[in-house]
């Protein structure tokens, strides 16, 4: 079974690339997925060179100028990026015998955001909901979007590993967001749909009363945040048809074909610089990121809310990442047999499992869960990530790939 683990540079350069790769080289795993272009984050670092470690927006490595001259969006380059430590680590994990994924966040960058605001979603009001989410619509995002793609592969890489290449859910966006209004899932849904003249055109284009559908979006979000009582239960398309009616869940549906076809040109992209995709579905993390207790609908059932069409894309990627982010293994199970369901046997199921805190807590529940994505169809499993979790959390993979 293939696998890997996931690695941010910052982690490799403090311990050491030699003692790093040797470890995970240790494991048992096939390969290592970097952060080739992540986004910002604070993380505790337990074996770290500092325990607390604060990773920027943007590239380990220099922008080509032949992919990216010209373009409106050029990604910040991370700090050490003239070391070349992408091309470092190629080498040293070609000698180990171990396969490089390189992984990017391609539509979160607040830095881009907030340089060019006008390309970020915009809400039923008009407003700029979240200055770190691109559009995926924006005619500079998506060209922006196939840039990256190419330019990662071009490092040399096995896979370019798409991390949010789809839309946005409502209230991932700056860790410091507030709120004194209870949203329901539903209310938080509708608010997080983008009506920005490119969404609102492309829905048009599809035959969707896209103007219907945001004045519905903002009387029924209105209604909440100026005292009625927000929706309860979970969002799927027949209640949302009962809550807002015909034309916002059409609106809603034609986001597929901004995702479906801009995750196309990025595939062919990549494709053309000698690497694949690997597309990551981030709905499992929507559901289960925080506690590992994700809700009673399969992630491959919900997937449609980010603008994911599973069908479609089976059809256009040659691999497919899965973010079982569950504590029950049985669940992990469900969720990657109905994603291998809707992706049909020919793509392969890639399944990223947290190791430790909140979805793991023992060796054995690991086994359990490697176990699962075996038996429901996957081909490989990936473990997320090794500077976030302690040495002990971590040597629990060896068992679990081999139990």
């Amino acid at each position: 079974m293939d696998s890997s683990v996931y690695v941010h540079v910052e982690d490799v350069r403090g311990e050491g690339s030699e003692r790093v790769l040797d470890r995970i080289a240790g494991y048992g795993v096939t390969g290592v997925t970097v952060a080739a272009a992540s986004r910002r984050t604070r993380d505790v670092t337990p074996h770290g060179s500092s325990r607390v470690t604060v990773r920027g927006d943007g590239v380990h490595f220099a922008p080509p100028g032949d992919l990216f001259g010209g373009l409106r969006l050029v990604p910040p380059v991370q700090a050490g990026a003239e070391e070349e430590p992408l091309a470092a680590l190629r080498r040293a994990t070609a000698e180990r015998g171990l396969r490089l994924h390189g992984w990017a966040a391609f539509l979160r960058s607040a830095p881009l955001g907030e340089a060019c605001p006008d390309v970020t979603v915009r809400n039923c009001f008009g407003d700029a909901a979240s200055a770190e989410d691109l559009c995926p619509s924006h005619p500079d995002v998506r060209l922006y979007a196939v840039a990256l793609g190419r330019a990662v592969a071009r490092q040399g890489v096995d896979g370019v590993v798409a991390e949010a290449l789809h839309f946005a859910p409502y209230g991932q966006g700056c860790r410091h967001d507030r709120s004194a209004v209870p949203l329901g899932p539903m209310d938080a849904f509708l608010f997080g749909l983008c009506f920005c003249e490119f969404c609102l055109r492309r829905a048009a284009d599809l035959g969707v009363d896209a103007g219907a559908a945001r004045q519905e979006c903002a009387r029924i979000v209105d209604g909440v945040l100026g005292g009625d009582p927000p929706a309860q239960g979970e969002v799927t398309r027949a209640a949302l048809t009962a809550y807002a009616g015909p034309e916002v869940v059409a609106y809603a549906r034609a986001r597929s074909e901004t995702v479906t076809s801009l995750v196309s040109e990025v595939s062919a992209a990549v494709s053309a610089e000698g690497s694949r995709l690997v597309f990551l579905d981030g709905t499992g993390s929507v559901k289960g990121y925080a506690d590992g207790l994700p809700s009673s609908g399969l992630a491959a059932h919900d997937s449609w809310q980010l603008g994911v069409d599973l069908v479609a894309l089976g059809d256009l990627v040659p691999s497919l990442g899965v973010l079982a982010y569950a504590r029950d293994a049985a669940r992990v199970a469900d969720d990657v047999a109905a994603y291998r369901r809707s992706t049909g046997k020919d793509r392969e199921l890639r399944v990223v499992l947290r190791p430790g805190p909140p979805d793991t807590d023992s060796a054995d529940r690991l086994a359990a869960k490697v176990r699962a994505v075996r038996a429901a169809g996957a081909g490989a499993v990936d473990f997320f990530a090794y500077g976030l979790l302690p040495y002990p959390i971590l040597d629990r993979i060896p068992g679990a790939l081999t139990g």
